[in-house]
């Protein structure tokens, strides 16, 4: 799935939107992208989806993870992989722990180290626009069939928005079709 945000609310929608379809198996989402391609504010949506003040949501970069939890129970772990060399290195933050059904785990840098990411995983490749400063590609793979589910479930609730033009929905947000031959 491919779509496009012109701006940080657009970013926002997006990601309130993936926030609503997690199923309660959870997710692992691999971030990948360069500094400052929106990430972090990905995940600020996600959070606010899940019902925690994404104020108090911040780049992991120096302490390597956050965890969040809702108000219903859920957690959230936000985990950056930038100043990582290893995947032993995660085993001091408690990542397999952070990795129990039914939590939500965004990991910033997913690329650095995929060995360490669960197999069943969804990707999201996150660009600047040139000559936009705060538009956005993003682009999603499903690496195994709980987050093909969740990809699905994403992918038709940004459609329905978009064609609806139901409130949740953003202007700056496109959704692109797949092309067909």
């Amino acid at each position: 799935m491919r779509f496009r945000c012109a701006g940080t609310e657009a970013t926002r929608a997006a990601s309130l939107a993936l926030s609503h379809v997690i199923e309660a198996s959870g997710l692992t989402l691999s971030l990948i992208g360069p500094l400052g391609a929106g990430k972090t504010a990905f995940v600020k949506g996600m959070a606010e989806g899940l019902g925690i003040d994404p104020a108090g949501v911040s780049s992991p970069t120096f302490v390597i993870a956050n965890q969040y939890e809702g108000p219903d129970g859920r957690r959230l772990a936000h985990v950056d992989l930038y100043r990582l060399e290893t995947a032993s290195e995660l085993d001091d933050v408690g990542f397999l722990d952070m990795l129990e059904p039914g939590g939500i785990v965004a990991v910033e840098w997913g690329d650095r180290l995929p060995e360490a990411l669960p197999r069943d995983r969804l990707e999201l490749r996150v660009e600047r626009e040139t000559g936009a400063e705060e538009s956005r590609s993003f682009s999603a793979s499903a690496t195994g069939r709980g987050s093909q589910r969740v990809l699905d479930a994403w992918q038709s609730r940004l459609r329905e928005a978009s064609e609806q033009n139901l409130p949740r929905a953003h202007p700056g947000l496109v959704l692109e079709r797949p092309e067909t031959g």
